[in-house]
């Protein structure tokens, strides 16, 4: 399957996003159109301690209007590797470094309308290191054990896409030896 671009136009050059609606032909030879936000995309980090405890960052959500429990996330500056990315999401706002990094896939959170990829890792071995918060940016540092903030997403205590995947498949791949 495919669709085939016959014109983009350009509607919002932001900082972190770019919206474009583009005219289509669809499979069939019929037209349509589709609105697409552009997204340089993410990382995140779920970063385990010795004692099976992940490190959460609390902040405010502006588009919800409250206050979000995730793990350690971020956009991808242009061009920045994904690793890099995580490693450096984790310092900022942790103020952690790990020894052992693990690629644990991507997701695409919202397929429909946006080209955001978020790249996910596991992180262990840390060390603690001086917090780097950016400008503007007000976040508390959680540890929640892994086995109680699994439950958390199954109660919907915690329903941020990224965080709710990663906490899952970390836990899975754990209890299945994967890890």
């Amino acid at each position: 399957m495919k669709e085939i671009t016959l014109n983009e136009k350009n509607i919002f050059d932001g900082k972190i996003i770019r919206v474009h609606v583009d005219d289509v032909e669809l499979q069939d030879g019929t037209k349509s159109f589709r609105e697409v936000v552009e997204h340089s995309g993410g990382v995140c980090v779920a970063a385990l301690d010795e004692n099976k405890e992940l490190f959460f960052v609390r902040q405010y959500r502006y588009p919800f209007k409250r206050e979000l429990l995730e793990l350690p996330a971020g956009k991808l500056e242009k061009g920045e590797i994904p690793l890099e990315a995580g490693l450096r999401e984790l310092e900022e706002e942790c103020g952690l470094r790990a020894d052992r990094v693990i690629d644990m896939g991507t997701i695409y959170p919202t397929v429909a309308y946006c080209s955001e990829i978020i790249y996910l890792f596991a992180a262990t071995g840390l060390h603690s290191v001086i917090q780097h918060l950016d400008e503007g940016e007000f976040i508390s540092v959680e540890k929640i054990p892994l086995e109680k903030a699994a439950k958390m997403v199954i109660d919907g205590e915690i329903s941020d896409a990224k965080t709710v995947t990663l906490i899952l498949k970390l836990d899975k791949m754990l209890k299945e030896g994967l890890l």
